[in-house]
Parts: structure tokens; sequence; C-alpha cells
């Protein structure tokens, strides 16, 4: 189901584009066309053994990620990538550092948030250790001063 070129891809075996046919194929013009691109990428490579949770994943994905909603996507994409930083997924770190660029984030922006995600991994955890109760009132993070 791979070309030796894409052994690296995954730990399973991948569908390669070339070898795509039936709904993998649909799935994979459909990713192409939605995201702007001339690939699949690798993820979605890895999934399409079984076509469909390859169907699924890619619905979902345009659920929450295809649509600007509340959040609007310049925020989906600094949660993802959040996320995946804390979940140490060099994968996904990597796709969303680009995606948080795309969407105008600039180095310093960048740095700003990985500032945001060290300070509250660290206390986070120290929380956790400590075993900090809630407190009795609710309060608005630790910003300080009135939100605009």
């Amino acid at each position: 189901m791979s070309s030796d070129c894409e052994t690296d891809t995954a730990s399973v075996q991948v569908v390669a584009e070339r070898e795509a046919d039936g709904k993998v194929l649909d799935i994979y013009k459909e990713i192409q066309k939605t995201l702007g691109i001339d690939f699949v990428p690798n993820m979605y490579k890895a999934l399409a053994s079984t076509p469909d949770y390859l169907e699924m994943t890619w619905k979902k994905v345009q659920m929450v990620m295809g649509e600007d909603g509340k959040l609007g996507r310049k925020t989906k994409d600094i949660v993802a990538l959040t996320v995946s930083i804390m979940s140490g997924c060099e994968y996904c770190i990597k796709v969303y550092n680009e995606a948080a660029k795309h969407a105008g984030l600039d180095d310093d922006a960048l740095l700003e948030l990985y500032e945001v995600i060290d300070l509250y991994s660290g206390l986070n955890r120290l929380n956790i250790g400590l075993q900090t109760k809630m407190d009795e009132k609710p309060w608005h993070g630790c910003g300080g001063g009135s939100r605009k």
C-alpha cells in the first residue's frame, strides 16, 4: 500500500496518493481542495487503510476546524498549537506553527504564546502537586485588571 519513499511517514502502512482509489481517492481530492495544497498530509495517508475512519476523521476535522465559529480560525490554530505542544506531538507542532504563522502570528507573538504555555504548564503542575483547592469565589485569570 505504500511506496518505498513513503515507508518513513508512519509506523503503519500508508495509502500513497497514486495508490488511492474509491472512497480514499475522493477524500484525498477533497482534502487537497479544501486545504489548498497539492499533496495529502501524511496524517491522512496513515489513516487511509481504514477508509471509514479516514472519512470520519476528515469530517470531524472539518466540523471543528473548517468553520470560523465564535472563536475564529486564528484562535483555533493557536489552541491546536498549544495542545500539540502540551501533548508533545512533533508532527502537529510543525503543522500548527506554520498555521499560526499563516494566520498572522510573527515570531514575537509565537514567543509570547510559548511563554504563556511555559508559565501555565508549570503552574498547572505546581497546583496538581500542591493539591490546591478551588477558590470560594470565581476570578478571571492571572492577567489582573479589567477585560477590554
